[in-house]
């Protein structure tokens, strides 16, 4: 497993490995769910604690089918954000969003990036 931190790199990394657990679990005919994930990337530390954790700050439950991050990454942000403040312990609204976005569009490079952050007009 890579090292968790709050870097664009890292993120990059974790988008990929996101993609990679999906085809992974769909080949062993598993549900591609939160709890799925946590387990097949943190197998000795996804307890229910440490999945409840993850789940309550990505406001997601953890048998929910996800869906495709390519096709619907906000989901995925938030769990990927969620993960990222549980294993390093700073706090779920100190995560850089501009480099977990711009990490999503090297990871997919040919999807419509994701910019949450942007300022709207009024």
């Amino acid at each position: 497993m890579i090292e968790i931190q709050n870097t664009q790199e890292c993120f990059v990394q974790l988008w990929q490995k996101l993609e990679r657990t999906r085809r992974l679990l769909g080949g062993q005919y598993r549900r591609f769910c939160i709890r799925n994930v946590l387990k097949a990337w943190f197998p000795v530390e996804a307890n229910d604690d440490f999945i409840w954790e993850v789940c309550r700050l990505c406001e997601q439950e953890g048998w929910n089918e996800l869906p495709l991050p390519s096709l619907y990454p906000r989901k995925h942000r938030e769990l990927l954000r969620a993960v990222v403040a549980v294993k390093t312990g700073i706090s779920y609204y100190k995560i850089d969003l501009k480099a977990l976005d711009a990490a999503y569009s090297i990871a997919f490079p040919n999807s419509t990036p994701i910019n949450v952050n942007k300022k709207k007009r009024m």
